[in-house]
């Protein structure tokens, strides 16, 4: 039985490593401490849906936080430290946020981690994420820190190369996962969201990913 097998054997804010540079902290996060934030943040900078430079609108619903957010338009991928939704400076990240992230980050082998980046994304029935890696970065020493809110999601880890199945872990309200060293750079991807209703985040999964950008 591998780790990802194993996850269901989790107690909640245990470590399990799935294989190297990537942990599982199963129920870390708390989405009735998380989710008035949330909107505090979408208040000041809402979601929206970006275009891909391939010109293909996301599906997932986002924004961000922090010294520098993540954008995309048909110029490319990049990040910035204004919204050029509204052309002020993103929202400051919450102080609980970075509490998390660091935390979370210490956990999983990164006490170094210093996040600058908060991308907040929202899913609705069907939104989905196709298998990507996060490279834009450009400090790649850095891990990836990414919480579960709300509806539950099918995360695949596919490798450092795109190509076959993948490995599907099953992630519930308040699952945090930890990747960085030799699984920095792994391609990723969020199955179809299935329909559903949470008692606080209603017909939407939540996620935050922290990172280090600049």
């Amino acid at each position: 039985m591998s780790n990802f097998e194993l996850f269901a054997q989790v107690g909640a804010g245990e470590a399990l490593t799935l294989e190297p540079g990537i942990t599982l902290l199963r129920g870390l996060a708390r989405s009735v401490e998380l989710m008035p934030l949330i909107e505090r943040v979408a208040a000041a900078a809402p979601f929206r849906h970006l275009v891909t430079p391939g010109g293909q609108t996301m599906s997932v619903a986002m924004t961000n936080c922090g010294p520098v957010g993540w954008t995309s338009d048909r110029s490319g991928y990049r990040y910035s430290s204004r919204d050029p939704l509204t052309d002020q400076d993103w929202p400051a990240m919450p102080a609980v946020f970075v509490a998390l992230a660091l935390d979370a980050a210490r956990r999983g082998g990164f006490p170094e981690f210093v996040p600058d980046a908060c991308l907040v994304n929202r899913y609705s029935h069907g939104s989905r994420l196709t298998a990507h890696r996060d490279a834009d970065e450009q400090n790649f020493a850095q891990p990836i820190v990414s919480v579960s809110l709300g509806l539950p999601a099918s995360f695949a880890f596919y490798g450092l190369a795109r190509g076959g199945k993948g490995r599907t872990l099953a992630l519930s309200d308040g699952d945090v996962l930890v990747w960085g060293g030799p699984a920095r750079l792994v391609y990723h991807a969020v199955r179809p969201i299935k329909a559903g209703t949470h008692p606080l985040t209603g017909a939407y999964r939540y996620n935050l990913t922290f990172r280090h950008a600049r």
